[in-house]
């Protein structure tokens, strides 16, 4: 995307030239800094004067900032007194070009600070309009006696402070789209190391089927799983979701996920992985980031430890009596109080029983309507797939998730993992 060229003044057939060479010169990059270094190189030569300024509009509040300041021999002015705010101020307000050859004395402004401190003889400030939309001013202006700029001058610097107006706008739509096509890049290759932390290869689990599912809603998402086998042939499951959504929330998502399993192969408890990684979360809090975390360690026989930490309550299914139920809620999220009050629930499970863990994603997707998904279609969904595999549980849930949605985009991740008992 470019802006086009900027309609011209009416300038006499022996400046065509001028401007062509000109605006050839200011064009003739999209580096931003060159751009600039250009037109003012440009305006500077073709003004003879002393000192020269190109400021840019704030679109959303008019305010002006200034881009470049130089002066003759090409030193940099300070920005804040290197021209005078009385003529910018009045080209700005009446969008047409100021031309005077007596600052100190003339009648049609009120000479400020900076005109009668640096005994400025003459001034010359153009808008530059693209489109008829005021994008900036050039102010050039001289304090030699024998300086003195003509309405040639004047009409010539219209034309080419609408160019420049012009060359200024490319370079910076070019900047926007190299700096878009930058972060792309970082956020894909952040994804794809997030994706990289998460298990896609499920540990060899005797007795047990174990699938996964795992959508981000951004480019990188706070919600994570873990599957990881663990000493004595036992093996653990965490599901988490970080408060926030985004690059943050990755990030957190990546120190939790490492504090959890660490702990957990040292031979910690599930209640004492929990209750250790929130104390280390806590020595750097200083965001105001927590995660929820479900984390439960099985065994063998079917038995299994589960610690709740602020997280949705998992969803059991007895395949005895064709039944679900929400297991127990408790303690607090992670990250957010000390002594936390977390507790252990055993479980114990029957050839073709299931969990179903899932994240808030799931049960607060949302239809055209703005209803929720919720945690009775989730059960119902569970008991219509209940005695099939884990991924044909996981894949009916997923496809209920999104036939209740309808096409509605999902705002926030989603993340779930089936575990079927199969003794």
């Amino acid at each position: 995307m470019s802006v086009q060229d900027a309609s011209l003044p009416d300038i006499g057939p022996e400046h065509l030239h001028t401007l062509y060479q000109i605006t050839r010169t200011m064009i003739s990059s999209l580096d931003f800094d060159v751009v600039l270094n250009n037109v003012i190189n440009s305006i500077m030569e073709l003004t003879r004067a002393e000192r020269g300024v190109i400021m840019d509009v704030d679109q959303s509040t008019g305010n002006l900032h200034v881009l470049v300041a130089r002066g003759v021999t090409g030193e940099k002015l300070a920005r804040e007194d290197a021209y005078s705010t009385t003529i910018v101020n009045q080209v700005v307000e009446t969008r047409q070009p100021l031309l005077t050859n007596n600052a100190m004395f003339d009648s049609r402004i009120q000479p400020g600070q900076s005109i009668i401190m640096r005994g400025l003889r003459a001034i010359l400030c153009a808008p530059m309009l693209v489109h008829d939309r005021l994008v900036g001013v050039v102010y050039v202006d001289t304090a030699m006696r024998s300086g003195t700029f003509t309405e040639a001058d004047r009409d010539l610097l219209m034309a080419v402070a609408g160019q420049a107006g012009v060359a200024i706008e490319n370079a910076r739509l070019y900047l926007v789209a190299v700096e878009k096509g930058r972060m792309e890049r970082e956020l894909q290759m952040a994804r794809e190391i997030q994706e990289g932390l998460l298990p896609h290869r499920m540990p060899d689990t005797p007795g047990f089927d174990i699938a996964v599912g795992w959508q981000a809603a951004r480019e990188v998402a706070g919600d994570f799983y873990d599957v990881f086998p663990l000493k004595d042939g036992s093996f653990g499951i965490v599901i988490a979701d970080v408060s926030d959504k985004g690059a943050p929330a990755a990030l957190f998502m990546a120190v939790a996920r490492t504090f959890i399993r660490s702990h957990a192969n040292s031979g910690l408890s599930p209640l004492e992985t929990l209750a250790l990684t929130n104390e280390r979360i806590l020595e750097d809090a200083e965001n105001g980031m927590f995660v929820t975390v479900y984390h439960s360690v099985f065994r063998p026989d079917g038995t299994s430890v589960n610690v709740n930490a602020g997280h949705n309550p998992p969803l059991l299914y007895r395949n005895s009596t064709k039944e679900v139920f929400f297991l127990p809620q408790g303690g607090r999220a992670l990250g957010w109080f000390p002594d936390n009050p977390l507790r252990e629930v055993d479980i114990q499970l029957e050839p073709g029983d299931l969990i179903v863990y899932y994240t808030d994603g799931l049960t607060d997707a949302e239809n055209r309507q703005r209803d929720y998904f919720g945690e009775s279609r989730l059960a119902q969904a569970v008991v219509e797939a209940g005695g099939k595999t884990a991924q044909a549980v996981l894949d009916h849930i997923v496809s209920s998730v999104n036939i209740f949605c309808d096409g509605n985009a999902p705002f926030d991740d989603l993340t779930l993992v089936v575990v079927h008992f199969t003794g």
